[in-house]
């Protein structure tokens, strides 16, 4: 298995492995409405081609025999803070707890370690399962906050952080 790094040939993957992992991860979180509607502000091909050249964010790719399992999504000197910012992390998922989310965590902190970034941090949804393999991994729960994204939504997240 190897992290590669996406660029916006990519967008096709990224849009793919999405389409395949939020509607089982947000199933019985977030409503069918508001799943569409986050997918198409997140994922279309004009959003992600504006993230990956105008707003700074990287992503990377895991990939083993040629078969996309995951990608993330990050974001050096965050509100230059002297942070990374985690924006995605998803993996596919028949391939949850088999390393790969630590792969990418391990990648990135070692890339915000070389660009003199000392923390990363993250938001995830208050009722998102991963809370508990962040927390393994290092991240603490430092707030909460609830995003208005429009359309009437909300994301209810917890802010976590990991000192590098």
């Amino acid at each position: 298995m190897e992290i590669v790094e996406a660029s916006i040939d990519d967008i096709f993957i990224i849009q793919t492995l999405a389409d395949q992992i939020w509607p089982s991860t947000f199933a019985d979180i977030l409503s069918e409405e508001q799943i569409t509607y986050m997918m198409n502000m997140m994922y279309s091909t004009a959003s992600l081609n504006h993230q990956m050249t105008k707003a700074g964010r990287h992503y990377l790719l895991a990939r083993d025999n040629n078969e996309y399992l995951g990608y993330v999504s990050y974001e050096f000197d965050y509100k230059e803070k002297g942070l990374t910012k985690i924006h995605k992390i998803y993996v596919l998922p028949s391939m949850q707890g088999k390393n790969i989310g630590k792969l990418f965590i391990d990648k990135i902190s070692q890339l915000a370690t070389e660009n003199a970034n000392k923390k990363l941090a993250l938001n995830v949804n208050r009722f998102n399962k991963a809370i508990g393999f962040y927390q393994h991994i290092g991240f603490e729960i430092i707030g909460r906050e609830d995003i208005d994204i429009g359309n009437g939504f909300l994301m209810e997240d917890y802010i976590m952080n990991k000192k590098l």
